[in-house]
Protein backbone atom coordinates (compact mmCIF):
# COMPACT_ATOMS: atom_id res chain seq x y z
CA UNK A 1 0.00 0.00 0.00
CA UNK A 2 1.22 3.47 -0.85
CA UNK A 3 2.22 5.46 2.25
CA UNK A 4 2.78 9.20 2.83
CA UNK A 5 6.50 8.51 3.35
CA UNK A 6 6.65 7.11 -0.20
CA UNK A 7 5.19 10.37 -1.48
CA UNK A 8 7.60 12.47 0.59
CA UNK A 9 10.49 10.46 -0.85
CA UNK A 10 9.12 10.96 -4.37
CA UNK A 11 8.83 14.70 -3.78
CA UNK A 12 12.48 14.93 -2.76
CA UNK A 13 13.56 12.73 -5.69
CA UNK A 14 11.78 14.67 -8.42
CA UNK A 15 12.18 18.20 -7.01
CA UNK A 16 15.02 19.21 -9.39
CA UNK A 17 12.96 18.20 -12.42
CA UNK A 18 9.41 19.48 -11.84
CA UNK A 19 7.64 22.75 -11.19
CA UNK A 20 5.90 23.59 -7.95
CA UNK A 21 2.66 24.67 -9.58
CA UNK A 22 0.69 27.60 -8.17
CA UNK A 23 -2.71 27.72 -6.51
CA UNK A 24 -5.15 30.43 -7.57
CA UNK A 25 -7.89 31.55 -5.20
CA UNK A 26 -10.94 32.64 -7.23
CA UNK A 27 -14.55 33.62 -6.71
CA UNK A 28 -16.78 30.60 -7.19
CA UNK A 29 -19.73 32.35 -8.85
CA UNK A 30 -18.53 31.90 -12.47
CA UNK A 31 -18.34 28.18 -11.76
CA UNK A 32 -21.70 27.66 -10.10
CA UNK A 33 -20.88 28.01 -6.39
CA UNK A 34 -21.07 30.90 -3.94
CA UNK A 35 -17.86 30.30 -1.98
CA UNK A 36 -14.28 30.91 -3.16
CA UNK A 37 -12.40 28.05 -4.80
CA UNK A 38 -8.78 26.95 -4.64
CA UNK A 39 -7.64 26.04 -8.15
CA UNK A 40 -4.42 24.00 -8.34
CA UNK A 41 -2.90 24.95 -11.71
CA UNK A 42 -1.17 21.68 -12.45
CA UNK A 43 -1.56 22.19 -16.20
CA UNK A 44 1.45 24.53 -15.82
CA UNK A 45 3.60 21.48 -15.04
CA UNK A 46 6.32 20.43 -17.49
CA UNK A 47 4.74 18.62 -20.44
CA UNK A 48 1.37 20.23 -19.74
CA UNK A 49 0.00 17.92 -17.07
CA UNK A 50 0.64 16.29 -13.70
CA UNK A 51 1.99 13.19 -15.48
CA UNK A 52 5.59 14.46 -15.39
CA UNK A 53 5.69 13.76 -11.66
CA UNK A 54 5.05 10.03 -11.98
CA UNK A 55 7.30 9.70 -15.02
CA UNK A 56 10.29 11.26 -13.30
CA UNK A 57 9.71 9.32 -10.09
CA UNK A 58 9.67 6.02 -12.00
CA UNK A 59 12.83 6.78 -13.99
CA UNK A 60 14.74 8.06 -10.95
CA UNK A 61 13.80 5.23 -8.61
CA UNK A 62 15.07 2.21 -10.59
CA UNK A 63 17.69 1.25 -13.20
CA UNK A 64 16.82 1.93 -16.83
CA UNK A 65 17.97 -0.77 -19.33
CA UNK A 66 19.78 0.06 -22.60
CA UNK A 67 16.48 -0.39 -24.47
CA UNK A 68 15.16 2.60 -22.57
CA UNK A 69 11.53 3.04 -21.55
CA UNK A 70 8.14 2.29 -23.04
CA UNK A 71 4.70 3.61 -22.24
CA UNK A 72 1.14 3.39 -23.49
CA UNK A 73 -0.88 6.56 -23.26
CA UNK A 74 -3.90 8.48 -24.42
CA UNK A 75 -1.45 11.34 -24.83
CA UNK A 76 -0.49 13.13 -21.61
CA UNK A 77 1.41 10.24 -20.05
CA UNK A 78 3.28 9.77 -23.31
CA UNK A 79 4.26 13.43 -23.43
CA UNK A 80 5.49 13.25 -19.83
CA UNK A 81 7.49 10.05 -20.34
CA UNK A 82 9.05 11.46 -23.50
CA UNK A 83 9.94 14.65 -21.62
CA UNK A 84 11.43 12.82 -18.63
CA UNK A 85 13.32 10.31 -20.77
CA UNK A 86 14.90 13.07 -22.85
CA UNK A 87 15.83 15.05 -19.72
CA UNK A 88 17.54 11.99 -18.22
CA UNK A 89 19.13 10.73 -21.44
CA UNK A 90 17.08 7.59 -22.13
CA UNK A 91 15.40 6.42 -25.36
CA UNK A 92 11.62 6.21 -25.21
CA UNK A 93 8.96 4.48 -27.29
CA UNK A 94 5.39 5.70 -26.81
CA UNK A 95 2.23 3.87 -27.94
CA UNK A 96 -0.95 5.92 -28.40
CA UNK A 97 -4.39 5.09 -29.82
CA UNK A 98 -5.91 6.71 -32.86
CA UNK A 99 -8.18 8.90 -30.69
CA UNK A 100 -5.20 10.83 -29.30
CA UNK A 101 -5.44 14.49 -30.19
CA UNK A 102 -3.11 15.95 -32.84
CA UNK A 103 -1.80 18.39 -30.21
CA UNK A 104 -0.70 15.52 -27.96
CA UNK A 105 0.81 13.49 -30.80
CA UNK A 106 2.80 16.54 -31.91
CA UNK A 107 4.02 17.14 -28.35
CA UNK A 108 5.32 13.57 -28.05
CA UNK A 109 7.19 13.86 -31.36
CA UNK A 110 8.66 17.23 -30.34
CA UNK A 111 10.29 15.53 -27.35
CA UNK A 112 12.16 13.03 -29.49
CA UNK A 113 10.37 9.80 -28.57
CA UNK A 114 9.67 7.04 -31.08
CA UNK A 115 5.89 7.23 -31.53
CA UNK A 116 3.61 4.34 -32.47
CA UNK A 117 0.00 5.25 -33.27
CA UNK A 118 -2.50 2.41 -33.54
CA UNK A 119 -5.67 0.88 -32.17
CA UNK A 120 -9.00 2.48 -31.45
CA UNK A 121 -8.62 2.97 -27.69
CA UNK A 122 -6.03 3.15 -24.89
CA UNK A 123 -6.39 -0.57 -24.19
CA UNK A 124 -5.18 -1.33 -27.73
CA UNK A 125 -2.12 0.87 -27.31
CA UNK A 126 -1.41 -0.80 -23.97
CA UNK A 127 -1.49 -4.28 -25.52
CA UNK A 128 0.98 -3.21 -28.21
CA UNK A 129 3.22 -1.63 -25.58
CA UNK A 130 3.26 -4.75 -23.40
CA UNK A 131 4.27 -6.85 -26.41
CA UNK A 132 7.12 -4.45 -27.20
CA UNK A 133 8.35 -4.47 -23.60
CA UNK A 134 8.51 -8.28 -23.60
CA UNK A 135 10.42 -8.29 -26.87
CA UNK A 136 12.86 -5.45 -26.16
CA UNK A 137 13.42 -5.47 -22.41
CA UNK A 138 12.43 -1.80 -22.17
CA UNK A 139 11.35 -0.50 -18.76
CA UNK A 140 7.54 -0.16 -18.63
CA UNK A 141 6.11 3.03 -17.16
CA UNK A 142 2.46 2.41 -16.45
CA UNK A 143 0.20 5.42 -16.78
CA UNK A 144 -1.56 4.87 -13.46
CA UNK A 145 -1.60 1.41 -11.79
CA UNK A 146 1.98 1.34 -10.50
CA UNK A 147 3.30 2.45 -7.12
CA UNK A 148 6.11 4.72 -8.45
CA UNK A 149 3.64 6.44 -10.77
CA UNK A 150 1.10 6.94 -7.99
CA UNK A 151 3.74 8.16 -5.53
CA UNK A 152 4.86 10.78 -8.04
CA UNK A 153 1.29 11.94 -8.66
CA UNK A 154 0.69 12.06 -4.92
CA UNK A 155 3.18 14.92 -4.66
CA UNK A 156 0.41 17.14 -6.07
CA UNK A 157 -1.49 16.60 -2.81
CA UNK A 158 1.60 17.25 -0.68
CA UNK A 159 2.18 20.59 -2.42
CA UNK A 160 -1.46 21.59 -2.38
CA UNK A 161 -1.79 21.04 1.35
CA UNK A 162 1.18 23.36 1.91
CA UNK A 163 -0.39 26.05 -0.29
CA UNK A 164 -4.04 26.27 0.76
CA UNK A 165 -6.46 25.28 3.55
CA UNK A 166 -8.69 22.52 2.19
CA UNK A 167 -11.71 20.53 3.31
CA UNK A 168 -12.41 18.82 -0.04
CA UNK A 169 -10.55 18.37 -3.30
CA UNK A 170 -12.14 17.46 -6.64
CA UNK A 171 -9.91 15.31 -8.85
CA UNK A 172 -10.57 14.02 -12.36
CA UNK A 173 -10.22 10.26 -12.80
CA UNK A 174 -8.95 8.41 -15.84
CA UNK A 175 -7.14 5.30 -14.70
CA UNK A 176 -6.90 6.67 -11.17
CA UNK A 177 -3.18 7.14 -10.57
CA UNK A 178 -3.65 10.82 -9.78
CA UNK A 179 -6.54 10.42 -7.36
CA UNK A 180 -4.88 7.35 -5.85
CA UNK A 181 -1.70 9.26 -5.06
CA UNK A 182 -3.55 12.31 -3.73
CA UNK A 183 -5.91 10.20 -1.61
CA UNK A 184 -3.00 8.21 -0.19
CA UNK A 185 -1.33 11.47 0.79
CA UNK A 186 -4.36 12.96 2.54
CA UNK A 187 -5.39 9.67 4.12
CA UNK A 188 -8.80 10.98 5.15
CA UNK A 189 -7.59 14.34 6.52
CA UNK A 190 -9.09 16.03 3.45
CA UNK A 191 -12.14 14.69 1.61
CA UNK A 192 -11.09 13.43 -1.84
CA UNK A 193 -13.87 13.30 -4.45
CA UNK A 194 -13.29 11.73 -7.84
CA UNK A 195 -14.90 13.07 -10.99
CA UNK A 196 -15.44 10.80 -14.01
CA UNK A 197 -17.20 11.35 -17.34
CA UNK A 198 -20.45 9.41 -17.54
CA UNK A 199 -19.04 7.59 -20.57
CA UNK A 200 -15.74 6.62 -18.93
CA UNK A 201 -16.27 5.45 -15.37
CA UNK A 202 -13.85 2.67 -14.54
CA UNK A 203 -13.30 3.70 -10.91
CA UNK A 204 -16.92 4.23 -9.90
CA UNK A 205 -17.94 0.98 -11.63
CA UNK A 206 -15.18 -0.90 -9.82
CA UNK A 207 -16.10 0.54 -6.43
CA UNK A 208 -19.72 -0.45 -7.03
CA UNK A 209 -18.67 -3.97 -8.03
CA UNK A 210 -16.22 -4.38 -5.15
CA UNK A 211 -13.31 -5.19 -7.50
CA UNK A 212 -11.71 -3.77 -10.65
CA UNK A 213 -13.97 -4.28 -13.67
CA UNK A 214 -13.78 -3.39 -17.35
CA UNK A 215 -16.00 -0.65 -18.73
CA UNK A 216 -16.72 0.71 -22.17
CA UNK A 217 -15.30 4.15 -22.94
CA UNK A 218 -17.04 6.88 -24.92
CA UNK A 219 -16.41 10.49 -23.91
CA UNK A 220 -14.93 13.72 -25.22
CA UNK A 221 -12.29 13.26 -22.50
CA UNK A 222 -11.37 9.71 -23.57
CA UNK A 223 -7.86 10.65 -24.69
CA UNK A 224 -6.96 11.47 -21.08
CA UNK A 225 -9.75 9.91 -18.98
CA UNK A 226 -10.25 6.81 -21.07
CA UNK A 227 -8.93 3.83 -19.09
CA UNK A 228 -11.03 0.66 -19.39
CA UNK A 229 -9.95 -0.72 -15.98
CA UNK A 230 -8.48 1.08 -12.98
CA UNK A 231 -6.31 -1.84 -11.88
CA UNK A 232 -5.85 -3.46 -8.45
CA UNK A 233 -3.46 -0.92 -6.89
CA UNK A 234 -5.59 2.10 -7.73
CA UNK A 235 -8.71 0.23 -6.60
CA UNK A 236 -7.25 -0.63 -3.21
CA UNK A 237 -6.17 2.94 -2.45
CA UNK A 238 -9.49 4.36 -3.68
CA UNK A 239 -11.49 1.85 -1.66
CA UNK A 240 -9.77 3.06 1.50
CA UNK A 241 -9.31 6.77 0.94
CA UNK A 242 -11.60 8.19 -1.78
CA UNK A 243 -14.78 9.63 -0.29
CA UNK A 244 -16.92 9.21 -3.41
CA UNK A 245 -16.91 9.46 -7.20
CA UNK A 246 -19.38 11.66 -9.09
CA UNK A 247 -20.21 11.36 -12.78
CA UNK A 248 -20.48 14.32 -15.16
CA UNK A 249 -21.90 14.51 -18.69
CA UNK A 250 -19.74 15.58 -21.60
CA UNK A 251 -21.72 18.81 -21.96
CA UNK A 252 -20.76 19.81 -18.40
CA UNK A 253 -17.11 19.24 -19.31
CA UNK A 254 -17.52 21.49 -22.35
CA UNK A 255 -19.21 24.11 -20.17
CA UNK A 256 -16.35 23.96 -17.67
CA UNK A 257 -13.90 24.51 -20.52
CA UNK A 258 -15.92 27.53 -21.66
CA UNK A 259 -16.06 29.07 -18.21
CA UNK A 260 -12.35 28.58 -17.61
CA UNK A 261 -11.61 30.30 -20.90
CA UNK A 262 -14.04 33.17 -20.47
CA UNK A 263 -13.34 33.81 -16.77
CA UNK A 264 -9.63 33.09 -16.51
CA UNK A 265 -8.34 32.68 -20.09
CA UNK A 266 -7.29 29.14 -19.16
CA UNK A 267 -7.31 26.73 -22.11
CA UNK A 268 -7.99 23.37 -20.46
CA UNK A 269 -8.34 20.09 -22.31
CA UNK A 270 -11.55 18.16 -21.56
CA UNK A 271 -9.89 15.92 -18.98
CA UNK A 272 -8.27 18.96 -17.36
CA UNK A 273 -11.65 20.64 -16.93
CA UNK A 274 -13.55 17.54 -15.76
CA UNK A 275 -13.11 18.14 -12.03
CA UNK A 276 -14.57 21.64 -12.38
CA UNK A 277 -17.50 20.15 -14.32
CA UNK A 278 -18.68 18.56 -11.07
CA UNK A 279 -19.42 22.06 -9.73
CA UNK A 280 -20.69 23.52 -13.00
CA UNK A 281 -23.21 20.69 -13.35
CA UNK A 282 -24.25 20.59 -9.70
CA UNK A 283 -23.12 16.96 -9.40
CA UNK A 284 -21.08 18.10 -6.39
CA UNK A 285 -22.63 20.80 -4.17
CA UNK A 286 -20.37 22.16 -1.40
CA UNK A 287 -21.73 22.67 2.09
CA UNK A 288 -21.79 26.19 3.54
CA UNK A 289 -18.27 27.19 4.53
CA UNK A 290 -16.67 24.17 2.86
CA UNK A 291 -13.20 24.97 1.49
CA UNK A 292 -13.13 23.30 -1.91
CA UNK A 293 -10.09 22.78 -4.11
CA UNK A 294 -10.32 21.88 -7.80
CA UNK A 295 -7.42 20.30 -9.64
CA UNK A 296 -6.96 21.60 -13.18
CA UNK A 297 -4.72 18.82 -14.35
CA UNK A 298 -4.04 19.20 -18.09
CA UNK A 299 -3.90 21.72 -20.93
CA UNK A 300 -2.54 19.83 -23.91
CA UNK A 301 -5.18 21.14 -26.28
CA UNK A 302 -5.39 23.05 -29.52
CA UNK A 303 -6.99 26.47 -29.01
CA UNK A 304 -9.30 25.92 -31.96
CA UNK A 305 -10.97 23.03 -30.08
CA UNK A 306 -11.93 25.10 -27.02
CA UNK A 307 -15.74 25.46 -26.97
CA UNK A 308 -16.65 29.13 -26.95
Amino acid sequence: MLQPDDIRAAAARIAPYIRRTPVLEVEGSPFGVSAPLSLKLEFLQHAGSFKARGAFNTLLSQPVPPAGVAAASGGNHGIAVAHAARALGHPARIFVPEISSPAKIAAIRERGAHLVVGGARYADALAACVAYEAESGALPIHAYDAWPTMAGQGTVGLEWEEQAPLDTVLVAVGGGGLIGGIAAWFGGRVRVVGVEPEGSRCLSASLEAGAPVDVTVESIAADSLGARNCGPRVFEVARRHVDRVVLVPDEAIRQAQRRLWHSLRVAAEPGGAAALAALVSGRYVPSPGERVGVLLCGANVSLDTIPV
